[in-house]
C-alpha cells in the first residue's frame, strides 16, 4: 500500500494517538498527522515515533483538518482514519482494492453483515439513521452511514470535490458532492471499536443542527437550479414557436 496516505486528524489525543500509531506500524503506507499548531501535548506524545509526518492545522475544525491533510497528499490514494483508534485499520487493504475502479469507498457501521459499533451511543445511533435516511431520500445517495468518515478514495477525486466546510458538516458534504458530480463509490461493512482514550469531540445537538442545515442547503440549491433550468427550457421552446412573428 505504498500508494496510500493515511490522514489522521488529531485534537488533544494524548492517550489514543501514540497507542494507535504503534498499531499502524504494521501498515506500509504514509501517515500524516494533522494537528493544531497549539496542541503541544499531542506533539510531545508522538515526537519519538518514526515514519510519520505532522501537518500543522492553522484553522480550527474537523473539516479543516481533513482538507488541510488531504491537500498535502501526493500519493494516488488517501484514507481518513481518526486518531482515537476506533476505526479498525484491518479494513484498509480491502478498501484499497475496492477503490481501484471507484472514486471512494465508504466504511459503514450499519451495513450488514459485518457492520457494527462499540463506540455508538443511543443519541449518535438515532442521529446517524436519521441523517442517512434524509440524505438518501433527498439525493438518492445509496449509502448506509452518512456521518462516518472512515473513507478511502482517490486523492484527485477528493480534491475535485472542492470542499468548503471546516467543521463536522464535511461528513455530509463529501457524499453529497460525490453524488452530484456523478462519482463512483461503494460501501463496505466495518466494525467500529471503542476509542482508546479521551473523549468525543462531537456535540450531538450543535453539530446535528449544522449537519441538517447543510443537507437542506444543498437540496434547496439543486431545486433552485432545476427550477431555473425548467424555466429556461420553457422560454426557449416559447421563443422557437414564435420565431415566425419576428
Amino acid at each position: 500500500m505504498h500508494d496510500l496516505t493515511l490522514i489522521i486528524p488529531a485534537k488533544k489525543e494524548v492517550e489514543s494517538l501514540p497507542v494507535f500509531l504503534k498499531e499502524l506500524k504494521n501498515y506500509k503506507c504514509k501517515k500524516f498527522i494533522v494537528l493544531q499548531k497549539e496542541d503541544l501535548e499531542t506533539k510531545k506524545a508522538i515526537k519519538k515515533i518514526k515514519n510519520i509526518k505532522i501537518v500543522e492545522q492553522v484553522n480550527n475544525g474537523y473539516g479543516n483538518a481533513l482538507i488541510k491533510g488531504i491537500n498535502s497528499v501526493k500519493t494516488k490514494y488517501f484514507c481518513i482514519i481518526n486518531a482515537d483508534g476506533a476505526m479498525d485499520p484491518k479494513y484498509l487493504d480491502k478498501m484499497r482494492k475496492l477503490c481501484e475502479n471507484k472514486d471512494f469507498v465508504f466504511a459503514s457501521r450499519y451495513q450488514k453483515p459485518g457492520g457494527g459499533s462499540d463506540d455508538d451511543t443511543l443519541v449518535t445511533l438515532i442521529g446517524n439513521y436519521f441523517f442517512t435516511f434524509v440524505g438518501n431520500f433527498l439525493f438518492n445517495l445509496k449509502i448506509s452511514d452518512i456521518l462516518y468518515t472512515y473513507i478511502l478514495g482517490k486523492t484527485s477525486s477528493f480534491k475535485n470535490l472542492k470542499l468548503k466546510n471546516f467543521d463536522f458538516r464535511i461528513c455530509v458534504e463529501i457524499p453529497i458532492k460525490a453524488k452530484l458530480q456523478n462519482m463512483v463509490y461503494s460501501c463496505l461493512p466495518s466494525y467500529e471499536r471503542n476509542r482508546i482514550g479521551g473523549i468525543k469531540k462531537v456535540n450531538a445537538l450543535k453539530d446535528g443542527f449544522l449537519i441538517l442545515t447543510e443537507i437542506i442547503k444543498y437540496f434547496l440549491k439543486i431545486k433552485k437550479i432545476l427550477i431555473f433550468n425548467s424555466k429556461y427550457v420553457r422560454n426557449i421552446k416559447s421563443f422557437e414557436s414564435n420565431k415566425s412573428f419576428l
